[in-house]
């Protein structure tokens, strides 16, 4: 909610642009702060609208509605439709679709999967990251555990460090991948270049990912992926590593031929399983892929399986 501050300009100001002035009068805020609101025509002085660049001369009279950003309002509930395939006292487990974003970002200060499970169990405002233990790319599918306990959130977190959580998913990956099944071994830090990027580092973090070809196709792979460590981006830029980027990849596929079309990385999260953070019994679920995954393998299936 907007807070209207009314105040006036000291005669010590004569001659400042409004933004230098006001960053002086309001410390608690930031200059780009004020220069956005500046911008946005929230600023008005003796009534009339004010630039950033507006000289003062002292005694004006300044109103300012101060609009919070959109990130300080990033941890509200919101009404969201939620597949829970499981949930108890302790944790629940979500089925994300493709195109849900899981935390709330730059360029993403809603709709996501954090605020969806504020709305679903308000409690989660007390813990961190409302309780979601790992994360899953915006458009990745699949399964996602969120502890409800700040014990819960507790054991899991541990649980991932030790490798004990068991994740599987299915990737289609370009070109055909000689091995049956293999290991890849290959630390992921920042691409030193872009950014935007991961990639294979010497002096990134640790990653490894056990692969299995489920079913070759004559220009694709479709591959069942474990996960014994939880890197940004780890599937995508491990197969891309060994030469097999996943299909639709916009970061990691960008200079191969596709067989077929596909809207985003062919990724899905169908498996879970774990230690009852409560029970210590272990429990597990799995996801079918969603629409777009199994039409991708009908119609892969219809081209040129071998």
């Amino acid at each position: 909610m907007s807070q209207i501050i009314h105040l006036t300009i000291p005669g010590a100001h004569a001659g400042r642009r409004l933004d230098q002035s006001l960053a002086e009068l309001l410390p608690q805020h930031s200059r780009s702060r004020i220069q956005a609101w500046c911008d946005a025509g929230e600023v008005h002085l003796d009534g009339r609208p004010a630039t950033r660049k507006t000289k003062v001369y002292g005694g004006e009279a300044v109103e300012l509605r101060a609009t919070p950003h959109a990130s300080e309002q990033a941890h509200v509930a919101e009404a969201i439709v939620l597949e829970v395939i499981h949930e108890d006292d302790d944790i629940l487990v979500v089925n994300k679709p493709p195109g849900l974003v899981t935390h709330p970002g730059a360029g993403n200060w809603s709709g996501t999967l954090l605020n969806a499970l504020l709305h679903h169990c308000p409690q989660l405002a007390r813990l961190p990251r409302a309780g979601i233990i790992h994360r899953l790319d915006k458009d990745t599918s699949g399964l996602l555990v969120v502890a409800k306990t700040p014990e819960a959130q507790t054991r899991l977190t541990r649980d991932l460090q030790a490798r004990t959580v068991k994740r599987v998913y299915w990737a289609m990956a370009l070109g055909r991948i000689g091995a049956k099944e293999g290991v890849i071994d290959a630390p992921i830090g920042r691409h030193p270049v872009q950014r935007t990027r991961m990639a294979v580092v010497a002096g990134g973090k640790s990653a490894v990912t056990h692969y299995r070809v489920l079913r070759q196709y004559a220009a694709a792979a479709w591959v069942e992926c474990r996960l014994e460590t939880g890197r940004t981006h780890q599937i995508r830029v491990h197969l891309a590593h060994i030469g097999h980027p996943l299909l639709g990849d916009p970061l990691y596929a960008t200079h191969r031929q596709t067989p077929v079309r596909f809207h985003r990385q062919a990724l899905h999260a169908r498996l879970l399983a774990l230690a009852h953070p409560r029970t210590g019994n272990e429990i597990g679920w799995e996801a079918p892929p969603p629409d777009d995954f199994r039409d991708l393998l009908a119609q892969m299936e219809g081209r040129d399986a071998t």
